[in-house]
């Protein structure tokens, strides 16, 4: 969301295609919309790992690298991860952090 109109009561999203603000409803496919920080820095993840005792395959561990931490407008860290598929997500979840130089417990 990038504005709200309040004279029709409506979330703004940008339209790549029109180059213009839209009101959600005009979407088709829009069903709700959720609160979110801002990103405003990116950080490197200096050696820090996050590690999930069972999100490997079959289960197993799992530990990846943190390649950047996402700072928001309230301060909030948090870390991204990139698989061996190259697919970028958070590390909500993870079962904990692993500092730089550090074994895992």
């Amino acid at each position: 969301m990038e504005a709200w109109e309040p004279a029709i009561g409506a979330a703004l999203v940008v339209d790549r295609e029109r180059g213009t603000l839209r009101p959600v409803m005009d979407y088709e496919d829009f069903s709700h919309l959720e609160q979110v920080d801002q990103v405003v820095a990116a950080a490197p993840g200096d050696g820090w790992r996050v590690h999930w005792t069972d999100q490997g395959p079959g289960g197993s561990p799992l530990t990846e690298q943190v390649p950047a931490w996402l700072i928001t407008s309230q301060g909030k860290a948090t870390a991204i991860t990139v698989d061996a598929h190259g697919y970028v997500e958070d590390a909500y979840g993870a079962d904990f952090f692993v500092p730089p130089g550090e074994e895992i417990p």
